[in-house]
């Protein structure tokens, strides 16, 4: 019988020791290479830590665990693991994508994909018939996030899977948001799934980095030389930092999720607060399907407030709560998508939407949340004396 979740996070699949002094932690190996005994062979398995690293091997093999994947590779960011999932693809195909997703990637699409010959399509990823009347024969994958950012919009992924499969296209889920403690794409017919390990999976806001995870074997030696060839994998250092943030992340999600309902419920009572975004709302149209494909809702709030002037004040006035962008860290950040994380996104899209100057997303940290919820009160008292 194998480890349980939580088990697996501290210790990884099988609990091997990873060096022959028995270290707990595992060990930082700050090497750029490892010596051979004669050509073509060596005692380590390891060669050079661009191809290959034991501190960033211990630490895929564990998320390649938590994921159910035959494979993971961990990236020097999010974006880069993104990038490298795009060269999986060949000028011509058609990549269809949901249309509400992380700005960086909207980027990334219309400065480098395109450009590379990649056709890639913007839709409504919660409407099953629209996607299948998306698929062309050309379409080689369907890409969503969900829940998405910043909306929270939420994809039946058993039914996207399903759809993209139909077509013979691979099915890719951003799972940030969730993370693999509180969801499992793979499990819901996912065949790739991506991660900016920078967020939950690392957790303390002091980490750059970024996870592939394969189903398919054959993919996974794809992603290995791509990710070798590119040269884009993560530094043994942020590797030990994502493995010891990963070590709580069980911890830090029920945490993070218990925060992020008190804090939902009481925006939901503020007669500023014209809209709130968070699945774990009973309210929210995609609460029951994200109960449905997972095991809890995460930490990520949106809130439409009435005025771009109370926006505005709340930023410049909460003293705990940091403005900064990113998320899934102990500390509370709060975002302004419209300048800051979706500024590259077109405004007509950003309109189509909701992303507008109204429009605040919270990442709810592990403070006491009576204090979090003072601070946001606060702000508002300022702005309004």
């Amino acid at each position: 019988m194998g480890y349980s979740f939580e088990t697996r996070c501290i210790h990884g699949e099988d609990h091997r020791v990873v060096d022959e002094y028995r270290a707990i932690s595992t060990p930082i190996y700050q090497t750029s290479s490892f010596s051979h005994i004669k050509p073509g062979h060596n005692l380590s398995g390891f060669d050079y830590s661009r191809e290959s690293n034991p501190t960033r091997a211990h630490l895929e093999e564990t998320m390649a665990s938590l994921e159910n994947a035959a494979d993971c590779v961990a990236f020097a960011s999010g974006m880069a693991a993104i990038t490298a999932c795009f060269e999986l693809f060949s000028p011509g195909d058609h990549i269809l994508m949901s249309d509400d997703l992380y700005g960086g990637v909207v980027r990334l699409v219309h400065n480098i994909e395109e450009k590379n010959g990649l056709k890639i399509t913007f839709t409504d990823a919660s409407d099953a018939d629209n996607l299948k009347n998306m698929m062309t024969p050309k379409t080689k994958a369907l890409y969503v996030e969900s829940p998405s950012n910043p909306m929270m919009h939420v994809a039946d992924l058993k039914e996207c899977g399903r759809i993209a499969h139909e077509a013979g296209a691979l099915f890719i889920v951003d799972n940030t948001f969730l993370s693999p403690y509180f969801m499992t794409p793979m499990d819901l017919g996912a065949d790739i799934v991506l991660h900016s390990g920078s967020k939950f999976i690392s957790g303390h806001n002091d980490t750059i980095c970024g996870f592939l995870s394969s189903k398919d074997p054959e993919i996974a030696k794809k992603v290995r030389l791509i990710s070798k060839t590119v040269g884009s994998t993560l530094g043994a250092l942020e590797c030990w930092l994502a493995e010891r943030g990963l070590k709580t992340l069980h911890v830090r999600m029920e945490r993070h999720q218990e925060n992020a309902c008190a804090i939902a419920e009481w925006l939901k009572t503020r007669t500023w607060v014209k809209k709130v975004f968070y699945v774990g709302d009973p309210e929210h149209p995609g609460h029951n399907k994200v109960k449905e494909q997972g095991r809890g809702f995460g930490s990520m709030i949106s809130f439409e407030t009435d005025t771009k002037e109370r926006a505005l004040a709340i930023l410049q006035n909460v003293k705990l709560i940091t403005f900064a962008e990113s998320l899934g860290g102990t500390e509370t950040l709060i975002t302004y998508p419209d300048v800051q994380t979706h500024a590259d996104v077109p405004q007509s899209v950003k309109d189509a939407l909701g992303i507008n100057d109204r429009l605040l997303r919270l990442s709810v940290g592990l403070e006491n949340v009576k204090d979090l919820i003072e601070d946001l009160e606060r702000s508002v008292s300022i702005a309004e004396s």
